[in-house]
């Protein structure tokens, strides 16, 4: 009988532990559900020659943001994907995780850096470095927010975006 009490004492214990341990899963993802919450969504649009490029952001409750962007370039490129970053002062720094109508089943990943002044954002032209196989805008680098293809207005969301 002494040698039955030890295994189930044990066996009480892991399950007490256990059930911590859920709990405390639950209770972060909770958190980082709510640190996820959209606080507001805006839709953008730029046009340049045959080119256009739809927008989407959505402002987190953490600060951070996330959305959609859709690049239609001349003459048949479709680039469609995902932003997801944050802004530091009036600088938006985003990774726009993309597929290519060319290529679909490859994913591209590639940093993009937008200037809002007013109630535009505008894509700057920075230099880029790829280094074991991340690319990013060189920090020691000025970007270019002057002569610039895009400049995005405010625009109904729905067209064009997911």
């Amino acid at each position: 009988m002494k040698n039955l009490v030890l295994p189930c004492l044990l066996v009480i214990c892991i399950g007490f532990q256990s059930c911590k341990n859920e709990e405390k899963q639950k209770e972060a993802a909770a958190a980082k559900a709510e640190e996820e919450t959209v606080v507001s969504t805006e839709c953008y649009k730029a046009i340049y020659e045959q080119d256009t490029i739809d927008l989407k952001l959505n402002t987190l409750k953490n600060g951070k943001v996330s959305g959609q962007m859709v690049m239609k370039v001349a003459p048949v490129t479709v680039r469609t994907g995902e932003v997801a970053g944050e802004f530091r002062g009036d600088t938006l720094f985003v990774d726009y995780t993309f597929t290519d109508s060319a290529s679909k089943d490859k994913t591209f990943k590639n940093p993009m850096a937008l200037l809002k002044r007013d109630k535009q954002l505008i894509l700057g032209n920075g230099t880029m470095q790829t280094t074991m196989g991340v690319t990013y805008l060189v920090k020691d680098k000025p970007i270019d927010f002057d002569r610039v293809k895009y400049k995005f207005d405010l625009a109904q969301c729905g067209t064009g975006t997911k």
